[in-house]
């Protein structure tokens, strides 16, 4: 193409996305008249008036996210068809509803990420648009169908991986590889599992993956919501941009120990307890624990009635226990049957001993008075209820697992390790989570104050409602206008009184983030091979349709209660209903920094393969060795060295070693430049160390250095021995 050529069509792809901005312009201007009149909507009840605001207040928030890059790709057929790609769909309201640009994810979309020149798809042309703001700066087109053209985007994918990272990742509707696109779209119902090696895009494509299942089954999906596992709060930081700025803002973001709503987690497992925990063992040792709280009394408890005293002894407790436990029901509900049956025996032995001598068996009238005498008396008696209390207490979570650890006895009799035992007991852990939330549906929630509060407000809000009606004496026009209310509103008092009740104004994420009990339509779970079969449990109930999206690599596991292989644990779920897709191309990581991590996964895990750079960076990793003082001023070496470029850096080490922070904290993250600090001492650890130094290498973009006091282990002696090199980016801080 001629640049007169060039210039004509860009002035024409200017004029044409001017056009598709407009669009949005007026689109939103009519979603947000949409809204505002949903807020005052006349003759609706509140809840389908908070149900139409939510849905308005989503179609707002979803037109504004698409300012920034509305479109990115045009795909010309060879039937000589157009279409315009981006963010979401626009459609001339007055022609037929003609689509005007196709939303990434419609099935139309779909050749602008999978033609290649050897299978075009009936594609032509592919053009790809750089904007500035809402102006197209340049195109750039890939003419599809000739012989030893190179596969679609490499000069965009390109630009975007060699791009200096900013602070949190970004969405990569305009560059989605083939490979990628073909997970993202599989309509697969169940659980679906993305293996990838470092830089492979898992979790982009996990997250696009749920922008396409919202688009595809928004009606379900968006009634309950998408909940995103990740393995840190850092993590999730970083990643928490992405739906957002694909219009989707139904989704909770949470660790595996945010999963128990007000729960602060404060300590950290050794690596022996966390498998101690992680592993479904200790499902045997929470049964055992709970029916340990399940006493009969050592000594009988007297219980001194009006007429009589009576024994709460170890046989009543004992049949009464069985009772409970036969009823199946959770530890605080089996509670009430307990409760009941030691009454109804205690009441029994009451009535015999008072009956004696003076109430024939003819005289049914007098004996059942008499029962129900003694019935209220026992279930008024403050030493009973005391005595109940202790041998069947009211549990909580807490309440039960903070002096089990604490306790010897209790877990001994419990069945568990010793190596549980803790000083205190309420140090929470990530490990004591799902343990935590095992216990819940264990214990069961004793609601009976609950539901008598809830009784409590209602009738004093009928009451409070029926007053006021009372009170009034106006007139039709006069009550329309004063109160909003009409003749209809005042048949019943309850009626009026509802609208005196507090209703629930957070969005949906809000809500689900702060109910144990929510269920999701969806669950994607990050780093999964770091989860432990008990962290599973946990999932598994808050999501019952089994609809996941588990990305990971187990060669990067470091937890020793994580996953070894994948059918282990969601076999227990799913049995073998379900997929595995696998990436193998690296878009992060350059094929010199790979090399380096290639030669240290060979040596811990022989069996994975690497995933294959797509680039190379022209630049070489480097070592440097340090004195035992030296090591502090050659991080500030390195800081100096990043001072002036553009895009992020990190210095990972050790635990204890100051300026660096663990391998750990840096998982799913990328930066442009990483330096690693004494990696001998990070694979002293054993297999987790291998997979802390592995994630410390592979989170580089551009540049890797490495310092050492002790000589380089043997899968790095490939490394160049230098200096810092004397260029000069923001130093990002963890």
């Amino acid at each position: 193409m001629s640049n007169q050529g060039y210039d004509e069509e860009l002035r024409a792809e200017r004029a044409y996305i001017c056009g598709l901005y407009a669009r949005l312009d007026r689109e939103r201007d009519e979603a947000r008249a949409r809204y505002r009149r949903a807020l005052g909507e006349p003759g609706t009840t509140l809840v389908e008036r908070d149900a139409d605001v939510r849905v308005r207040a989503r179609e707002t928030v979803r037109l504004n996210v698409a300012d920034n890059g509305l479109c990115f790709g045009r795909l010309d057929a060879l039937s000589g068809e157009t279409s315009y790609i981006g963010r979401i769909g626009l459609f001339d309201g007055e022609n037929d509803y003609e689509p005007l640009l196709l939303d990434w994810r419609a099935p139309a979309a779909r050749p602008f990420y999978t033609a290649t020149a050897a299978t075009p798809e009936n594609m032509r042309r592919r053009r790809q648009f750089h904007t500035l703001g809402r102006r197209v700066a340049e195109f750039t087109d890939e003419v599809l169908g000739r012989p030893g053209d190179h596969e679609r985007g490499d000069a965009a994918l390109l630009a975007a991986v060699n791009a200096p990272r900013g602070e949190g990742m970004r969405d990569i509707v305009a560059t989605i590889q083939a490979e990628q696109d073909e997970i993202i779209r599989l309509g697969h119902p169940g659980v679906l599992v993305v293996e990838g090696g470092p830089g492979t895009g898992k979790t982009a494509v996990a997250l696009h993956r749920v922008a396409y299942l919202l688009y595809t089954r928004r009606e379900r999906m968006s009634r309950s919501g998408v909940l995103v596992v990740g393995p840190s709060p850092l993590f999730l930081d970083h990643i928490g941009r992405v739906l957002p700025s694909l219009g989707e803002s139904d989704v909770v973001f949470l660790t595996t120990g945010d999963l128990v709503p007000g729960l602060r987690v404060t300590a950290e497992d050794p690596p022996e307890v966390a498998k101690l925990k992680g592993s479904l063992k200790i499902l045997d040792v929470l049964g055992a624990a709970v029916a340990d709280r399940q006493k009969v009394p050592d000594e009988p408890v007297p219980v001194e009635l009006a007429d009589v005293t009576v024994a709460l002894d170890a046989g009543i407790a004992e049949e009464a226990r069985l009772e409970a436990r036969r009823s199946g029901l959770p530890h605080n509900e089996a509670g009430a049957v307990f409760r009941e049956h030691v009454v109804a025996l205690l009441a029994e032995r009451a009535v015999a001993r008072i009956g004696e001598g003076w109430l024939t068996p003819e005289d049914r009238g007098a004996w059942a008075d008499l029962r129900a005498d003694v019935l209220d008396e026992l279930a008024e008696h403050e030493g009973l209820d005391a005595a109940l209390g202790a041998l069947w207490p009211e549990l909580t979570p807490e309440t039960l697992l903070a002096p089990l650890y604490m306790s010897p006895r209790r877990l001994e009799a419990a069945g568990a390790d010793p190596a549980l035992f803790r000083a205190d007991g309420a140090a929470w852990t990530v490990s004591d989570v799902p343990l935590l939330d095992e216990l819940v549906d264990l214990l069961g929630r004793d609601d009976a104050a609950e539901r008598a509060a809830a009784r409590r407000r209602a009738e004093a809000d009928a009451e409070y409602a029926e007053g006021v009606m009372d009170l009034i004496k106006l007139d039709r026009e006069e009550l329309d206008e004063d109160l909003g209310l009409v003749a209809t509103d005042l048949l019943y008092a309850e009626d009026l009184a509802d609208r005196f009740v507090e209703h629930d104004t957070r969005d949906l994420a809000e809500r689900a983030a702060a109910d144990r009990d929510w269920t999701y339509g969806h669950v994607v779970v990050d780093e999964a091979q770091e989860l432990s079969e008990m962290d599973w449990r946990v999932l598994m109930r808050r999501c019952p349709s089994r609809s996941f999206t588990v990305v990971g690599d187990l060669a990067q596991r470091r937890s020793a209660a994580g996953a070894t292989a994948w059918g282990p644990v969601l076999a227990p779920y799913v049995a073998d209903r379900w997929l595995y897709r696998e990436l193998t191309v690296n878009y992060r990581t350059p094929a010199e920094i790979m090399t380096v991590a290639g030669a240290l996964l060979a040596e811990f895990a022989p069996d994975a393969r690497p995933p294959e750079s797509v680039r190379a960076s022209g630049v070489r990793p480097w070592s440097r060795h340090v004195a035992e003082d030296g090591l502090s001023d050659a991080i500030d070496d390195f800081d100096r060295a990043e001072a002036e470029r553009e895009g992020t850096s990190v210095v990972i080490g050790p635990p204890g070693v100051p300026g660096t922070v663990p391998a750990s904290a840096t998982k799913g993250l990328e930066f442009d430049a990483v330096l690693v600090v004494e990696p001998e001492r990070i694979l002293a650890e054993g297999a987790r160390g291998a997979a802390e130094l592995y994630v410390a290498l592979t989170r580089a973009t551009q540049r890797l250095g490495v310092l050492h006091r002790d000589p380089l282990p043997a899968a790095l002696a490939g490394l160049a021995e230098r200096g810092v090199p004397a260029r000069a980016g923001h130093r990002r801080f963890l």
